[in-house]
Formats: structure tokens, C-alpha cells, sequence
């Protein structure tokens, strides 16, 4: 079982090792010293209890799970037939490509793959930003500023301006294509003067200049939902425009953290400027987002006022997808984990949804949103998506939750069976909503259940 270390690791290690060095002349305390490292590593980490008895019944019972082969074949299917995110979408959104290209490295050629990357930075912005998706200039017809670039003349582009995830997302893509094909040479590619490596950093320098709060030492978009793409003050809800909010969630910030471990991994040289970044990142993350008495995000800290009223409570709400990516992050210790999987969990019973995908409980109040579709338990409002109850099963898997991520990840599978499909999202009734091949919810289901069968195999 991979164990990662919690912030808290490096403290205790240097406690450890100062006793070590203040009796180093008694072996008898030595040695009693080491034992309380031992129960210092524990203490963080909890104790690895899964057995390989438990694995060898797990894997059993994975095997005899008629939905999690079908989950796999299905998605492997979906996944073939195209690159936009699903039925009714003609783009290719970078925020779903990124949860889809590892399972498509497993069906396509890595050059259509890279294709699709390159797009992307050829229509990158002159301040470094990255757009949302793209579609063939013939099919315009939706009402999107579209965005032209010379160095692309066949595609349009566009921006969800109230997202702060495109850059970071396309980062991540490009580890994963990497680490998914071996490809290296991309990072070479020039386009328009810059090589990508030099793009990805241009990517992560809008951020700093035009995303960055310094009073908060954090990155901001518009209020949404969580992870969401719909602010509230408009009735569609995808543009910043003058009635917008600015605030500061964990979503925006642990994909930030994300895309700077990926990005100084690929391109070593860089970890001089980003490593300091990073550090700070995290640490206001923990400072300022972190709710240490109700162990949990809050989900918003507002730059110039809420949308609002006054007497609204937000930090009743506890949002499940930031909380899955603040884990891939690295923001939380076991026993945290182990806490905001409890609350998850405790939230579905209360709102009576199918899975931990549930966006976020209690929902927004009725009319909170002007966006007719942002109802409670409507859409990103509370509405159960596996897209990213899919990364909180991966996140399990890697924590050494492995129980827990088999029974969470079947109520998932079962129901893609039931629907013969990848719906976008369900209600809280588990009612298929949306596209019903959604490639994101198909890609980090697959990632999710080879990790398990992974992890399982290896006890």
C-alpha cells in the first residue's frame, strides 16, 4: 500500500531525529527514540490494515462485479468515438480531456492525442491564459465570444471566464499524455516562437498576474458551485461580467497544486521559480481555507462582498469535489481523509443521492442561482456526478482506503450498467441527467477501478 506523506510528516521526522541527536549516547533511548517514530508514522498515516486476506476477498469480489467489467469495456467503447466531451457538445473541453486522455491513450495513436493538446496552445492568449474548448469554425452557432488565433485557422475558441481551471487542467494533460505515451518531444514542439514547455509556463504565469490574490496569497475566479462553471448572477452564468463576485475557493487552488507538482516534474529547471509558489499555495490553502474545527473547506472567501444575503450560512456546505482535489493535492492527512469521507458519505444518506459524487449538501436555496437549471440538487447545485466521484475513488485507492473505494465506487458502476451509458449527472433520485456519453465521468472511472484492480493485485 503507497502511503504519502501528510504536511505534518516533516515535523515529526525533525522532532524525531533532534531526540535522536540529544541521546545518541544511550542506545537504550535510541532505540525507545525509534519506536516513537514508529508510532509518529502511524499517528499520520494510520496503520495499513488491509490485510492480504482482505485483498485476495476483494479481488474475488471485484472479478464476480459483472459492473465493473462493464464500466471498463463501455468506457473503452465511448472513449473511441470521439474526442468532444459528450451528446450534445461539439467542443473539446480541456476540463474533460484531461479526465479522459489516459484512457484514450489506450485506443487512439499518441499523435491524434497530441493533436488535440497543440490546439490548445495555438490558441493560447497573449497573457498566457488557455481557453475553455474548441469546435471547427463551421459550427459557431452557440453564443460564445468565440476567440481566433493564426496559428490555428481551422478551430474557434472560447472561455468560460469564470473558471480558474483551464490552464491547470491542460498542464495535467499534458503530464498525463506524457507519463501515458512517453512522449517527451511535445515539450519541444515550437509554436508561434515558444515551445510548449515555455507555454505551460506561460499558463502558470497569468495565473499569478491576472488570477492572484496577494492579500490571500491564493488564486480567484467567480463564485460558483464548487468545482462548477455557473456563477450566480447571470442567467447563464459562464462570463464575468460587472455583477460578478470574485472569490477564492479550494478547487481553483488544488488544481493549481496539481499543475506546478506536474509541471516541475516534466521540466526540472523550473523548480526554482514554482517550488516557492507551490509552498505558499499550500500553505494559505490550509490557512485560509481550511475550516480546522469543522474539518473541512470553506467554500468561499470573497475579494468585495457575496452574492449572497446577508444571513446565508455558506459554511454549512461542504463541497465534495474540491475536497477530492485538495487530497490529490496533498492538502489533507489520513485521519482528514478519513473524516471528509465520513462526511460524504453521511451527506448522501442525508439528501438521499446515490453516490459521493454529489456535488455539495445542503444545496444552494431555491433562486440562489439565476440560472433556472441551478435548482437544489439541480446540475453543479447538489446534483451526483461521477465525473468527480470518480476522483475521490482514485484518491481512496491512493491513500490506502481500499475497502472503502470498492464499496463507494459500486453504487457508480452499478448504475452505468442499469443506464448502458456515461450520464453527464443524476438527481438525487439517481435519475440520469444530461449527455449519456459523458467521456470525463467514462475516463476517471476507468483510472478509478485499474487503480484498485492495481492495488489489489499487489498485496
Amino acid at each position: 500500500m503507497r502511503l504519502r506523506r501528510s504536511p505534518n510528516y516533516w515535523k515529526a521526522k525533525l522532532l524525531i531525529e533532534k531526540g535522536e541527536r540529544n541521546c545518541d549516547h544511550k542506545n537504550k533511548l535510541l532505540h525507545m527514540n525509534k519506536l516513537l517514530l514508529l508510532f509518529a508514522w502511524l499517528a499520520l498515516y494510520g496503520s495499513p490494515v488491509f490485510s492480504k486476506e482482505k485483498a485476495a476477498d476483494l479481488s474475488v469480489r471485484i472479478k464476480n462485479n459483472p459492473s465493473i467489467e462493464y464500466t471498463k469495456s463501455r468506457a473503452v467503447e465511448i472513449v473511441r468515438s470521439g474526442f468532444n466531451a459528450g451528446d450534445g457538445y461539439r467542443e473539446v473541453w480541456i476540463r474533460d480531456y484531461n479526465t479522459f486522455i489516459e484512457l484514450a491513450s489506450t485506443v487512439y495513436p499518441k499523435d491524434e492525442l497530441k493533436e488535440n493538446l497543440l490546439v490548445f496552445f495555438r490558441m493560447q492568449g497573449a497573457n498566457g491564459n488557455i481557453i475553455d474548448g474548441f469546435v471547427p469554425r463551421d459550427k459557431t452557432n452557440v453564443e460564445y465570444k468565440f476567440i481566433y488565433s493564426d496559428l490555428e485557422p481551422r478551430y474557434a475558441g472560447h472561455k468560460n471566464t469564470v473558471e480558474t481551471d483551464q490552464e491547470t487542467s491542460l498542464i495535467q494533460a499534458v503530464y498525463k499524455y506524457i507519463h501515458s505515451t512517453g512522449d517527451r518531444f511535445i515539450l519541444q514542439e515550437k509554436i508561434g516562437g515558444h515551445t510548449v514547455a515555455e507555454r505551460m509556463e506561460m499558463a502558470m504565469d497569468f495565473l499569478m498576474n491576472e488570477r492572484f490574490s496577494k492579500k490571500y496569497g491564493l488564486i480567484w475566479g467567480a463564485t460558483t458551485a464548487d468545482w462548477g462553471d455557473v456563477q450566480p448572477e447571470h442567467e447563464w452564468g459562464v462570463e464575468i461580467d460587472e455583477n460578478t463576485h470574485d472569490a477564492i475557493d479550494i478547487y481553483d487552488n488544488a488544481m493549481f497544486l496539481v499543475a506546478l507538482g506536474n509541471l516541475m516534474e516534466l521540466i526540472p529547471e523550473t523548480t526554482a521559480k514554482w517550488e516557492a509558489v507551490r509552498k505558499e499555495i499550500a500553505a494559505n490553502c490550509r490557512k485560509h481555507l481550511w475550516d480546522e474545527k469543522n474539518k473541512k473547506f470553506i467554500p468561499h472567501i470573497y475579494l468585495d462582498g457575496s452574492p449572497f444575503p446577508a444571513d446565508f450560512d455558506e459554511n454549512e456546505i461542504f463541497y465534495h469535489g474540491g475536497t477530492a482535489v485538495a487530497i490529490e493535492a496533498g492538502l489533507l492527512s489520513k485521519d482528514e481523509i478519513r473524516i471528509s469521507l465520513e462526511k460524504m458519505i453521511a451527506n448522501v444518506k442525508a439528501s438521499g443521492a446515490a453516490t459521493i459524487g454529489l456535488t455539495l449538501y445542503p444545496p444552494y436555496p431555491e433562486g440562489f442561482f439565476k440560472n433556472k437549471g441551478m435548482y437544489p440538487y439541480g446540475y453543479q447545485n447538489g446534483g451526483d456526478w461521477t465525473w468527480f466521484g470518480g476522483r475521490m475513488i482514485l484518491q481512496l485507492v491512493r491513500n490506502g482506503f481500499i475497502q472503502e473505494a470498492y464499496e463507494q465506487l459500486c453504487p457508480m458502476t452499478d448504475r452505468v450498467m442499469k443506464n448502458k451509458g456515461f450520464y453527464e449527472w443524476y438527481s438525487v433520485n439517481n435519475e440520469p441527467k444530461g449527455s449519456g456519453t459523458f467521456r470525463g465521468e467514462a475516463g476517471v472511472l476507468f483510472v478509478a477501478i485499474e487503480a484498485l484492480e492495481k492495488e489489489v493485485q499487489t498485496k
